[in-house]
């Protein structure tokens, strides 16, 4: 029996017409053999990446002191300048003590996160278990001492305690870990699975990406899951989203910019610093002088700061977190725009017709 085979499309001219070939369809060429360079150079780029990771986080955390972390006071005169002494004894350049003019004001500065603890005098000490182990340890043992120079037992009241789901405060680190993770992936996947995809249909698939990590995550950690993260959920939700697009926009920019050095760039610019100075683990003021002031603008530590502040203390972090994130997600989108619209569509100049 004979098979039917299927004719060739032809063009106009009736000559049969070439198969459109994708960037994916392209046949791999056989291997051949081994040089120094492709042994070499995945070798040292993943060990590269590793020494960064290694380097930033045990700088960051294997010996973690406060530096100017802000407190404050109910006293005046003669016993704040003993307490100043007696901190900065304790912990030199450890702390900024800000004075406040009553208990009820120190204790919602407190609550904001506009300080980390505030010392009312006689022993007794307002802070806030949500800041974290480190946080509490550091404080306690500080005014433990200052209670001890004044006479005085420590009598503490947690006055912005922690989740019941979040009892080491560490939860949002690991939330946002798994997101950063998600965006940095979805940056480098959405170029390798779809390399021609339209700049317009890119971009929501961006937007969508972000809206359902949102929802995820806020579901999984929010008091709808593990009671985690037990803020109001849409904001939540808008937070996470413009943190996870911020993230996977900047690798992709990353990506179309340096090639395939971008994603190794991407993961040491979100995953490396942007984790470690986000402020999940521990608060900026911790952090070595070179890295704190990444916390203020990698969308890691903006969005942190916000989600931290939507769950316990009075949504601090929230207004710059939306003023912020979506400027890096416009940045991104700007640059892709120029890179993979606008280069295309502008034509090229022609060349001047050569006399004969």
């Amino acid at each position: 029996m004979s098979q039917q085979v299927a004719p060739r499309a032809t063009g106009t001219t009736g000559t049969p017409r070439p198969p459109h070939k994708h960037a994916l369809d392209v046949a791999h060429p056989p291997p051949g053999p081994g040089n120094t360079r492709a042994v070499l150079l995945p070798v040292a780029v993943v060990l590269l990446i590793g020494t960064v990771f290694v380097s930033v986080y045990l700088a960051a955390f294997h010996a973690p002191r406060p530096h100017q972390l802000r407190v404050g006071t109910t006293e005046i005169g003669t016993a704040q300048a003993h307490l100043n002494q007696d901190l900065e004894r304790v912990a030199p350049g450890g702390f900024t003590v800000e004075t406040y003019p009553d208990e009820s004001a120190a204790r919602d500065a407190v609550q904001d996160r506009k300080i980390y603890a505030a010392y009312l005098g006689d022993g007794k000490l307002l802070y806030g278990s949500a800041n974290g182990a480190a946080v509490t340890a550091t404080v306690t043992t500080a005014f433990g001492s200052v209670a001890h120079a004044e006479h005085h037992e420590l009598a503490v009241e947690d006055v912005a305690p922690a989740a019941a789901g979040d009892t080491r405060g560490l939860s949002v680190f690991y939330a946002a870990f798994g997101l950063v993770l998600a965006g940095y992936l979805f940056g480098m996947t959405t170029y390798q699975l779809a390399p021609r995809l339209q700049y317009r249909w890119r971009m929501a698939s961006l937007a969508l990406f972000g809206i359902v990590g949102g929802l995820l995550i806020a579901t999984i950690a929010g008091s709808t899951g593990f009671g985690a993260l037990p803020g109001s959920f849409v904001p939540l939700v808008t937070v996470i989203a413009l943190m996870g697009a911020a993230v996977g926009g900047t690798t992709m920019v990353l990506l179309r910019l340096f090639g395939s050095a971008g994603v190794s760039l991407a993961s040491i610019l979100m995953l490396i610093l942007g984790n470690s100075s986000s402020g999940g683990i521990m608060p900026a003021a911790y952090l070595p002088g070179w890295l704190r002031p990444l916390s203020e603008i990698l969308p890691v530590g903006v969005g942190v700061r916000a989600m931290q502040g939507l769950s316990r203390f009075q949504n601090d972090g929230l207004t710059r977190a939306l003023v912020i994130l979506p400027l890096w997600i416009l940045g991104a989108a700007l640059v892709l725009y120029l890179k993979d619209v606008y280069r295309r569509e502008t034509p090229a100049p022609e060349r001047a017709a050569v006399p004969a």
